[in-house]
């Protein structure tokens, strides 16, 4: 089984990572890898962000490594908090606090104006040269009350309409099959079987 790197200190993606590619390959944490830089994210798209990233570890490690960026795009917000998801009212500010803001300002914003999507980008750095990356979304809108357990970050504001809940709100499966990160793991999977 090939050892993939996972450009992440973040065992929640981890998990979700595992869940999809788990099966094929032996998925490595940064923390795994022996890599504990704080890697500075200066791209402008999600797709900079990542190739920053992958191509970082993969220099130090000499292995095929993977990376994402991804964020939460609100039209109402002109598409921001976008790249800077992550960094969003400062770095250290829980995500419970940056939701319940979030909420704040949109309070009485009508729902034809609250949508919003995950996007995740995806980044393949190969040890013999080369990288590539994939793009996938999922659409939803910005709901009116935190809910749900599960997921992490904005996961607990972005509601599916198609499901009535939001994604903090589906098993980890169902979240898999949809989500922007799930759908693009999945994306990366056959590109990865291709080389």
């Amino acid at each position: 089984m090939r050892d993939i790197i996972f450009a992440t200190k973040n065992k929640d993606k981890i998990k979700e990572i595992k869940a999809v590619l788990g099966d094929k390959y032996n998925i490595l944490s940064m923390e795994d890898a022996g890599v504990s830089d704080d890697i500075e994210e200066n791209g402008t798209t999600f797709e900079e962000n990542a190739l920053i990233k992958a191509k970082f570890v993969m220099k130090k490690t000499g292995k095929l490594v993977l990376a994402d960026d991804s964020g939460l795009e609100i039209d109402y917000f002109d598409k921001k908090p976008g790249v800077y998801s992550a960094r969003f009212m400062g770095k250290d500010t829980p995500y419970s606090e940056k939701n319940r803001q979030i909420l704040q300002k949109m309070e009485g914003v009508p729902e034809e104006k609250r949508s919003a999507r995950f996007v995740c980008a995806i980044a393949c750095a190969m040890p013999e040269g080369g990288s590539f990356t994939v793009r996938e979304t999922i659409e939803g809108i910005i709901g009116y009350e935190i809910k749900g357990e599960n997921g992490f970050g904005y996961d607990p504001i972005f509601f599916v309409p198609e499901l009535n809940k939001t994604t903090a709100e589906l098993t980890m499966e169902e979240k898999n099959k949809i989500s922007h990160r799930g759908k693009a793991l999945v994306l990366m999977r056959e590109q990865l079987e291709k080389i």
